[in-house]
């Protein structure tokens, strides 16, 4: 987030610079839920602004999932590669033109008196057979953009922080911020 903020102006500050904060439970049923919470909580422990993000992967013909349960897809104490290999088990024998996804970034920022501004991004792709690319976590291995002939997890870094789902989000934000509005307290 830092790299994607960079050029607008505002300090970013990590949970690691705020000792003894609250272990914050993902439990909403959207993106925006838990974005929401993790922003409101952190807000709230501080005193400060807080931003937080919440983002997954949708996959069309799974209905969505595996979403907001992303990071625990194939159980709770899943890694990266139980979690894509869960994912590729279900779309075996799947096409690739019916292997549409999407990733989907919510940006909360949340700020005193109960004030939150919400800035969405989405990058839309396909899963791809096998995981290819050393770069990148999660699913970007199995996130395959045919504009680029790649997968995310092949793409260079600048590129991908230019064109992902966070940058995307980030990109909203950063005009927002352009605009005056953190300043002006809107």
């Amino acid at each position: 987030m830092r790299a994607l903020l960079a050029q607008s102006g505002v300090l970013l500050r990590s949970l690691h610079d705020y000792p003894n904060l609250p272990d914050i439970c993902e439990d909403g049923q959207s993106f925006l839920e838990n974005a929401l919470k993790k922003a409101r909580t952190i807000a709230e422990a501080t005193g400060e602004t807080a931003l937080a993000d919440d983002s997954g992967l949708e996959v069309a013909l799974l209905g969505g999932a595996p979403g907001i349960y992303s990071a625990r897809y194939a159980g709770d104490n899943a890694d990266d590669d139980k979690n894509v290999s869960k994912l590729l088990n279900n779309l075996e024998g799947v096409p690739p033109e019916k292997r549409v996804a999407a990733f989907q970034c919510i940006l909360v920022l949340y700020q005193s008196g109960d004030r939150y501004h919400v800035f969405d991004g989405r990058w839309e792709g396909r899963i791809a057979d096998a995981p290819a690319g050393k770069g990148g976590f999660g699913y970007d291995p199995v996130f395959y953009l045919p504009e680029q002939g790649m997968t995310a997890a092949e793409l260079p870094t600048e590129i991908k922080n230019r064109i992902s789902h966070r940058a995307r989000a980030a990109d909203k934000l950063k005009l927002w911020i352009q605009r005056g509005y953190l300043e002006n307290g809107a």
